[in-house]
């Protein structure tokens, strides 16, 4: 008996869970949020493994429908499920949206501008090339330089749709790849202003915030210094963004390919979980 026990003990230490992977690929406005996410989910399930892409919310979706990735962070409203730009639609009917948070879309410039902030239609003329000069709208003297983002992006989307209508931006917009690369364009170029997701602006206090609400969002490692616009005098807060005052919304999707099953389906739902939802709430507004 005692040989048996042994045994049996030995047998069950060496059984370990067999290792997966969840690969996600899109929006990388979601990029500080998932990495927290999937680190606190890998520390209750070490066998659970996450890759995680960029390449935009429509790429992203384009790859969950197509099977390549068991996840696509996204940032586009059900409603712009009609082609756009000559593309083919994105095969909606099979794709299951989870909704995780809201996040706003900052404005940003150099902590060196003077500018205290932007009405919509400002921010339309600066984008669309009618006003060319900082000092038109408040700001320190010279040429504005706009940074925009790559086609397929999901906060670009939501930005010209928002801000532009049927206004194009103008072809002298420097195109930046992904969020990160907003953010640092914009912290070393004073003349420069661009958009990004609310994940990527300084926490409150730090230098260049300018914020007199808490925006209550970590400052990844990385983050350098800028300054975050007013638009139309409201500021991008929890609060601006819970009563939907602020008016640069983007939502935030976890789209899966059907059903999300399996460990997807686990992950899925830790992310809507109390412990889940708190995680998303340093970043952004959690949807519980």
């Amino acid at each position: 008996m005692a040989a048996t026990t042994l045994t049996a003990c030995s047998q069950l230490a060496v059984a370990t869970p067999r290792p997966t992977t969840i690969t996600i690929a899109g929006a990388t406005a979601m990029h500080p949020v998932l990495r927290a996410l999937t680190a606190a989910f890998n520390q209750q399930h070490p066998s659970t493994l996450f890759v995680i892409r960029g390449g935009g919310s429509t790429l992203g979706e384009q790859q969950v429908a197509s099977g390549q990735v068991d996840l696509a962070a996204s940032t586009l409203w059900p409603a712009q499920e009609s082609p756009g730009n000559g593309s083919s639609p994105r095969p909606a009917s099979r794709l299951t949206r989870i909704p995780i948070g809201l996040d706003g879309i900052a404005v940003v410039v150099h902590p060196s501008n003077r500018v205290e902030g932007l009405t919509m239609t400002q921010l339309q003329e600066i984008y669309s090339g009618r006003i060319l000069d900082w000092q038109e709208v408040g700001g320190t003297p010279g040429d504005i330089l706009l940074v925009s983002r790559e086609d397929g992006s999901g906060t670009r989307r939501a930005f010209e749709e928002r801000v532009m209508g049927d206004e194009p931006v103008s072809l002298t917009a420097v195109v930046m790849p992904t969020s990160q690369d907003v953010v640092e364009f914009v912290a070393k170029t004073p003349q420069a202003i661009g958009y990004v997701s609310l994940a990527y602006v300084p926490a409150p206090g730090e230098p260049g915030s300018g914020t007199p609400e808490a925006v209550e969002t970590p400052t990844p490692a990385t983050l350098r210094p800028l300054r975050v616009l007013p638009i139309d005098g409201v500021w991008p807060t929890p609060t601006s963004l819970r009563d939907q005052s602020y008016p640069l919304l983007q939502p935030l999707y976890l789209v899966s390919r059907g059903e999300p099953r399996g460990n997807v389906r686990q992950f899925v739902d830790f992310v809507l979980s109390p412990a889940g939802q708190e995680i998303v709430g340093r970043f952004h507004l959690p949807v519980r």
